[in-house]
């Protein structure tokens, strides 16, 4: 400003007339530059998704796709470095019975004029692009919120039309790739008929901050395959909540839910009928995830958890590592709580496979329970440490089915039974009935786990509702409630999240919230006429994303092969997460902007007297 004046001759009364204005531009939010909003659909300004000037979006745009009959078709990049105040949204407007709009990889287009590597590997893309220009790490896609769309088959044998012409996806593509990226939120998508549902790479530890709130993720995976699964994530920072997971496509022999991450939170989700149900292993692909302070500590609470009859591996949980490098397996706790866990098999069933003797976990407040009975429920498979405390478990279980190398530390608080008491156990009510010993059978968290209380509790399917504590929390995933109802002490929470649309402090813009991480369970733009809602108070720490390596930014990325489970693409995580967003969240309340408006209203005003 101070050069565009130099050289001008300004009287003094004029000169409050140049410089008020042009600091109210300059410093107020929202005057400067103003977001767009892209409306595709029947009755829209947009027909279809390649008319979205995808390679020319900036912070604050919005591209709104609405529902019809006929799927879109169309490949998208997202390469917007936005921010917390301003974040790019990519939300579906939801049909007349709640229709998810949906976008099918099988023959679709890339958009003439854009142009991104490793087009393959997914049918939307978070990361880097050649136009638009994005070249990690120097840039990195940053505040964006996916929600309700139904993004589906992106995998071989299916093709797209891309930027080489007719191409092939590769077997490990997902519906929803994220190559990089920080500050990212994948909300109430429905995820299938890929290789994996959704992809998180490390990215040398670029990735971190991500929410993964909401979604239905089943029917992915690639028949004889272990190394395509429902997810398979690497971030420093990631926290899944109130999502419904599997199973795989018929044939596939992936796992539900597939992470390498540090400061990994599960909780409040419904996972069944994968290989595993989880599988938490190292970070292999970046050494930023190792050494991020989060990696040691992995908190799994308030989910259920369903083995059923079929599945492949009869081990629930897996937690360590799986590259064959025991100096980066996690070797740290796994914090296992108010968890209700059923298995249907006929034969045996194991609760945990810790991979060494320097992996724990401390296991209270859960309901484990086969419905074959005792002798055929094991607590380890072989290894690791297990500390027990308050938990429900099959009268006559075992140790381990293949003989014990760890150590069961049992404090003598656990109580046995032939059935936990649930409602209805056949039609998968597993609320505690009146009677049930889980009734506040549970007791105080470990002291890292106060960080992340119990608050809330998954409501089928993919929403969440407060967690009505009374007295001494109940064993398991859900609080007895008696006939005449109950009061949910929700810590202030609200059953639908409060004012914002999923919980979070974001208000109307569709960014993430900048409160607590248990701020509420989502129902963020579930309505076409909806709020953009925030992120839901989401809780992550630094990052984590693995991705192909590129032989040079305007050709094909090389073969991904690793070893037996790793990411083809990597994945890292980490950082703390202690119940609240890592982020410095900007004052959506500051006075800045009023006592501007206050001076330029002043100063009109005496200009105006001034001229009389």
């Amino acid at each position: 400003m101070a050069r565009w004046l130099r050289g001008k001759s300004i009287a003094p009364a004029e000169r409050g007339a140049v410089v008020l204005p042009l600091l109210v531009v300059l410093l107020l939010p929202g005057v400067a530059a103003r977001a767009a909003v892209y409306e595709v659909g029947p009755g829209q300004a947009l027909a279809e998704l390649d008319e979205v000037p995808w390679e020319s979006l900036a912070p604050g745009d919005q591209v709104l796709v609405h529902w019809r009959s006929e799927p879109y078709r169309s490949k998208i990049i997202l390469a917007v470095t936005a921010s917390e105040q301003q974040p790019l949204l990519l939300r579906g407007v939801v049909g007349p019975d709640g229709q998810l709009p949906i976008i099918d990889g099988r023959d679709a287009t890339t958009r003439a004029g854009i142009n991104f590597w490793n087009e393959d590997r997914g049918v939307i893309k978070i990361g880097g692009s050649n136009n638009p220009d994005c070249d990690p790490p120097a840039c990195v896609p940053s505040w964006i919120v996916v929600e309700n769309l139904d993004v589906r088959s992106g995998r071989a044998p299916y093709r797209f039309s891309g930027r080489n012409g007719d191409s092939g996806y590769t077997e490990n593509a997902a519906a929803i790739y994220v190559e990089v990226g920080r500050h990212i939120t994948i909300r109430n998508c429905s995820l299938h008929d890929s290789g994996n549902g959704l992809f998180i790479g490390v990215f040398g530890g670029e990735t971190r901050d991500i929410l993964v709130e909401g979604n239905h993720l089943w029917d992915n995976g690639i028949e004889d395959s272990i190394y395509e699964h429902n997810s398979y994530t690497s971030a420093r920072g990631i926290v899944f909540q109130f999502n419904h997971y599997g199973p795989l496509r018929a044939g596939c022999l992936g796992n539900n839910l597939k992470d390498r991450s540090a400061g990994l939170v599960v909780r409040y989700n419904w996972i069944e009928n994968g290989n595993r149900q989880l599988d938490l292993v190292d970070g292999e692909d970046s050494q930023a995830v190792p050494d991020d302070p989060a990696y040691r500590s992995t908190f799994v609470y308030g989910n259920v958890l369903v083995e059923a009859e079929g599945e492949g591996n009869s081990q629930i949980v897996h937690y360590g590592g799986d590259s064959g490098d025991t100096s980066i397996y996690r070797k740290g706790t796994l914090y296992f709580y108010n968890n209700t866990v059923i298995s249907t098999r006929s034969g045996n069933t194991t609760l945990l496979r810790l991979s060494t003797n320097d992996e724990h976990c401390d296991c209270r407040n859960n309901i484990v329970y086969a419905t074959a009975g005792g002798s055929r429920l094991a607590l380890l498979a072989s290894n690791g440490v297990l500390d027990l405390s308050h938990n429900w478990l099959n009268e006559g279980w075992r140790d381990s089915h293949d003989g014990l190398d760890g150590v069961i530390n049992d404090d003598g608080t656990n109580v046995t039974g032939s059935t936990p008491g649930f409602v209805d156990g056949n039609g998968q009510d597993f609320r505690p009935a009146a009677g049930s010993p889980a009734i506040d059978g549970g007791t105080d968290l470990a002291a890292a786990a106060v960080a992340f209380p119990v608050l809330f509790e998954y409501l089928r399917h993919q929403h969440g509702q407060p967690r009505p504590l009374q007295g001494n929390i109940d064993l398991g995933a859900f609080e007895y409630c008696p006939p005449g109802g109950c009061d949910a002490d929700d810590g202030g929470g609200d059953v639908d999240g409060g004012d914002d649309a999923d919980g979070g402090g974001g208000g109307d813009d569709g960014g993430n919230g900048d409160a607590a991480v248990d701020a509420g369970p989502p129902d963020a733009g579930r309505d076409a006429g909806g709020d953009d809602g925030g992120d839901g108070g989401v809780v992550t720490g630094d990052d984590g994303t693995g991705t192909d390596s590129v032989a040079d930014r305007g050709g094909e990325a090389a073969d991904d092969t690793g070893t037996a489970d790793a990411p083809e693409d990597g994945a890292d995580a980490g950082s703390s997460l202690q119940g609240a967003c890592s982020c410095s969240p900007g004052s959506r309340s500051s006075s800045l902007p009023w006592l501007l408006v206050l001076l330029l209203v002043s100063w009109r005003r005496r200009k105006g007297a001034g001229s009389t």
